[in-house]
């Protein structure tokens, strides 16, 4: 998973990285999990993740965490290299699998899309992580 990270990273920074700024689509998920599900939602949302960023080009990251003091509070981190590639991620099976698992699960959903400030470091950040 690590190298194929890498692998994308380093396609994207030999691309015009202003070209990149404009094209890229960053999202923040803010999850609120039901306590009564929170195991088996981290176990759904941890498939969903790895098989995104595994099996989908466009996919640089989902990076699932969530608050020290209160675990039901979910966070992903969404990176793509283009809108193109998040449409293209809402229609695979992982991802209908996660969203019509995990319905019952979530008591709240905000996404709000962010832009980067300096996404010329973007891939020094990634290209520290080692196997």
């Amino acid at each position: 998973m690590k190298n194929s990270l890498i692998a994308i990273l380093m396609m994207l920074s030999s691309a015009d990285m202003s070209a990149q700024k404009n094209t890229m689509m960053i999202r923040m998920s803010e999850i609120e999990i039901d306590s009564n599900y929170l195991r088996e939602y981290n176990k759904i949302l941890k498939e969903e993740a790895q098989a995104s960023v595994k099996l989908e080009p466009g996919v640089i990251s989902i990076f699932p965490m969530y608050q020290k003091e209160n675990s039901t509070q979910v966070r992903i981190l969404e990176i793509y290299a283009s809108k193109e590639a998040y449409e293209s991620h809402l229609t695979t099976p992982h991802f209908k699998k996660y969203k019509s698992t995990t319905l019952k699960m979530v008591k709240s959903l905000k996404l709000t899309d962010m832009s980067a400030i300096d996404p010329q470091t973007m891939h020094d950040i990634f290209s520290k992580l080692k196997e």
